[in-house]
Formats: structure tokens, C-alpha cells, sequence
């Protein structure tokens, strides 16, 4: 394993343990993506349910767009190797 994956890793463990520690403090899990329009991402939430969301201009609010079918949430979590809590 190179330098640079070795970082990348601890970077990835890093996230994947943040997230753990939001959620199971009751609060929502932000995860961004490339994928998505600009200015959107998803919220995870405590209780296992993902949605997509809209930053508004003001920087401050999010609009809640829709919320992910539980297929779509698990096929998320699978893409960045995120376990249910």
C-alpha cells in the first residue's frame, strides 16, 4: 500500500466513524456527492431514513427534496461502505 492510500484510508475510517458518532448522538449525517446537482446532498438520519436535500442561497437552510426509497438508501450506504449503526 502506497503513501497516498494509506492516507486516503485513514481519511475514509475517519468519516465512516464521524458518521457513526452523529447518528447515535441523535443527529443527521451530511454526505456529499460529485453525482448530484449543485448544491444538493443527502441527509442521513438516526433512524435510518436518507434524503436528498437542496442548500438554499442563504447558506443557512436545507430543503428536504424527497426522501430515498429504503432500496435507494441501502444501495447508497453500500457505495461508500457505510454499515446501519
Amino acid at each position: 500500500m502506497t503513501a497516498l492510500q494509506i492516507i486516503e484510508k485513514k481519511g475514509r475510517d475517519a468519516v465512516k466513524e464521524l458518521r457513526l458518532q452523529k447518528l447515535r448522538n441523535g443527529y443527521p449525517f451530511m454526505i456529499n456527492s460529485n453525482e448530484l446537482e449543485p448544491r444538493q446532498c443527502y441527509f442521513e438520519f438516526p433512524d435510518g431514513t436518507i434524503q436528498l436535500a437542496y442548500l438554499e442561497n442563504s447558506a443557512r437552510e436545507f430543503t428536504m427534496i424527497r426522501k430515498l426509497s429504503t432500496a435507494e438508501a441501502q444501495a447508497l450506504r453500500a457505495k461508500y461502505g457505510f454499515t446501519l449503526q
